[in-house]
């Protein structure tokens, strides 16, 4: 997890364009980014009661008002009821159009925090801290927010892009090491959309790799890919790719499993479904197993589980009336889409990862 170095900045255009911050002690931006406000709400889990207590003294040493507003961990934070405390928590502190709300922690707590404000009078500015791996290569960065609900993740939110991302890699530095490995998986990702790059660094160092390398190439694949499509009108689809499953797998394990985990999953699905349909070579799909497997990362599921996984992506995001859509590639770094494969491709892709070497149903 070593190799941070000097701060480096990520723009993301768009019609609302902001910075990525990368590098440590980046906290002392904070203030910057939130001209003109009076109070600040700052999201939180209780693990980080801390750092928060730290961001909250930077905000305050520069006469903002500190809202703290401390959520469950993980995912047991994105429901209707949390979002719904802290509206009414920013109602009975008087917040404004000019004020703004901090997310500060994992994926799911800046996923929380950009639909409370996304929805806070129809939209007040977020500014994201991310605190894992995760939700610095992946949920900070690009402007989806959103909540859980009981038919799936992330079906309920809005695209509300934040006034700026601050990614302090000393937090790295603590993350239990499952969870750094989990974050990697999106990592890996990004190498196989977009920069073969990132899965040559990989395969060298492993998990020793430069975490600093590794979040700036994530995040740059991520920010050029939102900044022309926000709304996932066209390519950002593309960064979802392994994720239609791995959502799947979530949902069945009631999200007690790390995201990374089910999406190391997705993606060797996603590689096999991609060969089954002739759109990948057997060596690029192969790799995606080999590199994960190497990091550590899953590879195979429950084989039982299909019947229900089946079910659940008939609700995914890419999902268009009852035609099932999977990001799949067409090369190292050439991804596309395929609509409604058949049953046979989803069984063979199913028969890669099926733990007990079972087929689809």
């Amino acid at each position: 997890m070593s190799g941070s170095r000097v701060s480096v900045r990520i723009p993301v255009g768009g019609a609302a364009p902001y910075e990525v911050v990368v590098g440590e002690g980046v906290d002392r931006e904070l203030p910057g980014l939130l001209p003109g406000a009076a109070q600040v709400g700052l999201v939180h889990p209780a693990g980080l009661a801390e750092r928060a207590d730290a961001v909250a003294g930077t905000l305050r040493a520069a006469g903002l008002a500190v809202l703290p507003l401390e959520v469950p961990d993980g995912e047991a934070a994105k429901t209707l009821a949390v979002a719904g405390y802290c509206w009414d928590a920013l109602g009975a502190a008087g917040f404004t159009r000019s004020d703004a709300v901090v997310g500060l922690g994992g994926g799911a707590t800046t996923d929380l925090a950009g639909w409370v404000a996304a929805a806070w009078l129809r939209g007040v500015r977020v500014v994201h801290l991310p605190t894992t791996l995760l939700g610095m290569v992946d949920a900070a960065v690009g402007g989806k927010t959103g909540i859980d609900v009981a038919a799936g993740k992330n079906l309920v939110g809005a695209f509300h892009p934040p006034a700026g991302v601050l990614c302090d890699l000393a937090a790295l530095a603590t993350l239990p090491s499952a969870d750094y490995r989990a974050g990697v998986a999106e990592v890996v990702k990004c190498g196989f959309i977009a920069d073969p790059g990132i899965l040559d660094v990989l395969e060298r160092d492993g998990l020793a790799a430069p975490a600093a390398e590794l979040v700036e190439r994530a995040v740059r694949v991520k920010a050029a890919v939102v900044g022309r499509d926000l709304r996932e009108s066209g390519e950002r689809e593309y960064l979802n790719y392994g994720h239609t499953l791995a959502h799947a797998i979530e949902k069945r394990e009631n999200f007690r499993v790390r995201h990374g985990d089910a999406v190391a999953v997705g993606l060797v699905f996603a590689a096999a479904l991609g060969l089954a349909a002739g759109r990948l070579d057997l060596a690029t799909a192969d790799r995606h197993r080999t590199v994960l497997a190497a990091l550590g990362l899953p590879v195979t599921y429950d084989g039982s589980g299909w019947p229900e996984l089946h079910e659940a992506m008939r609700v995914d995001k890419k999902a268009r009336g009852a035609v099932l859509r999977f990001v799949v590639l067409d090369g190292l770094a050439r991804p596309g889409i395929l609509p409604d494969p058949g049953p046979e491709l989803l069984a063979e892709a199913w028969s890669a990862v099926a733990m007990d070497g079972g087929r689809a149903g």
